[in-house]
């Protein structure tokens, strides 16, 4: 099933390329977007990679994540382009909110690096299994020319057959793992041997308790008063803001105990560990929405 996988995102990946003028990848150095570029590589090779990356730095990243972000830029010759939301406060162009969570807040640097750069296609790692709004995303998802989504102008994609038209001002996000679960993307990394940042296997870390989840202190405004740090064993099954981004306890150290910790949880990883999903029932959507 892997093979069927990586065949089909192969083939979304080569399809934008021949049907787009300026494609985009989103990179974060999580695992998805890891995974996603792996492929990308793959598809094209031994070209080098046709399309720059993006990153949208909330500045409260995980420094263990943008050491690897930078670390394999370096190592492909690839192109990357970081749009700030830090930038984004500074120049009032949005503002920081009391709960000091940003992930809310890259829409507007990210429609910014997008209009300024002129990408009509834009490469996501979301998947389908990861929330209920990615569950109702087609592989190439139409937005309009305020990069809003709208489920009702999604096209169907039977045989694998993708309709990229879009107007001029509007782009197409693109999910080439959008038939992956968490699950899968494991077993891949696994096969293929795909190096991760250290964040994503048990090891001792200072954090304390907020809604349920465990938070990494930081610049954001983490702790408050009466929220008192710990160290203990944990890992990260997915990556974002540092604000929002919970910690599970865990001693998997390796990837093939990862695999084993997965295939038992009845949790997603953004309902079990992402705060700015639990805002309200419709989160992301109203996100996608947004942009």
């Amino acid at each position: 099933h892997l093979e069927v996988l990586e065949s089909e995102a192969v083939h979304v990946f080569r399809e934008v390329a021949g049907e787009f003028e300026r494609p985009v990848l989103l990179f974060s150095g999580g695992k998805d977007s890891i995974v996603m570029l792996h492929l990308a590589l793959k598809a094209f090779a031994p070209a080098p990679l046709p399309f720059a990356l993006l990153h949208v730095d909330t500045g409260h990243n995980f420094p263990e994540v943008l050491a690897y972000r930078d670390r394999t830029v370096a190592g492909h010759g690839l192109r990357l382009h970081v749009a700030s939301v830090q930038e984004a406060i500074d120049t009032g162009r949005v503002r920081e909110r009391p709960d000091g969570t940003r992930n809310p807040l890259q829409t507007v640097p990210l429609l910014d690096a997008i209009a300024r750069h002129r990408f009509d296609a834009v490469f996501g790692g979301g998947r389908r299994d990861e929330e209920k709004a990615r569950a109702k995303e087609r592989v190439f998802s139409l937005r309009d020319e305020f990069g809003g989504w709208d489920p009702r102008r999604q096209r169907p994609e039977l045989w694998h057959l993708y309709n990229g038209r879009h107007a001029p001002g509007e782009h197409v996000r693109v999910f080439p793992l959008s038939n992956f679960t968490e699950l899968d993307v494991w077993q891949y990394i696994a096969r293929e041997k795909i190096e991760l940042p250290a964040i994503y296997f048990a090891h001792r870390r200072e954090v304390f308790a907020r809604g349920g989840m465990w938070l990494a202190p930081g610049a954001w405004g983490g702790p408050r008063d009466g929220e008192d740090t710990q160290i203990r064993t944990v890992r990260y099954r997915t990556v974002g803001d540092m604000s929002c981004t919970g910690a599970v306890d865990s001693h998997a150290a390796t990837i093939e105990e990862v695999i084993t910790e997965i295939t038992a949880s009845r949790l997603t990883e953004r309902g079990a560990t992402r705060a700015d999903d639990r805002l309200s029932e419709a989160a992301m959507e109203d996100r996608k929405r947004e942009g």
